[in-house]
């Protein structure tokens, strides 16, 4: 038998901050936001296709829910450097006009935060004793001297 599987890794930045909705009746969080996933191209490809004014990156929907979705919408915004986990889904619904819509997105369940800060904070800072992180439920963060490898 084989199985199928739906698994997507993403590592992109925020196009914009985080819209963060309540599902009414339930009360359940909901988190959307886009990223923008470079395509890995070289410099020569890069720039010719930055010449065209074609993108050089690939423009993701993301939706969360829950806490996840709290804390996404609460510390991260536009800019900033996220790591996304979770499965595809393809939807469809009737738009105003009539016309029959489809959406891809990325249902995540985890959003890892790569960056924290203004954005002149630089993968490679992360571990400086100094920086101010934000509290958030069961996250906080880890002194290098601690790791015992």
């Amino acid at each position: 038998m084989v199985n199928n599987l739906n698994n997507v890794v993403l590592i992109g930045r925020l196009t914009r901050d985080p819209e963060l909705r309540y599902i009414p009746n339930s009360g359940t969080p909901v988190s959307t936001f886009t990223i923008a996933v470079d395509k890995g191209l070289s410099r020569e490809k890069k720039q010719e296709m930055e010449s065209k004014n074609q993108p050089t990156a690939d423009f993701i929907n993301i939706v969360v829910w829950g806490k996840v979705a709290e804390n996404v919408a609460n510390f991260v915004n536009k800019g900033k450097l996220v790591g996304v986990q979770g499965r595809i889904q393809s939807r469809s619904y009737d738009a105003k006009d009539g016309t029959r819509r489809y959406i891809t997105e990325v249902v995540a369940n985890n959003v890892e935060f790569l960056e924290w800060g203004d954005n002149s904070n630089k993968q490679g800072s992360y571990g400086d004793n100094n920086l101010d992180y934000p509290e958030m439920d069961g996250f906080h963060p880890t002194d290098n001297d601690d790791i015992p490898f």
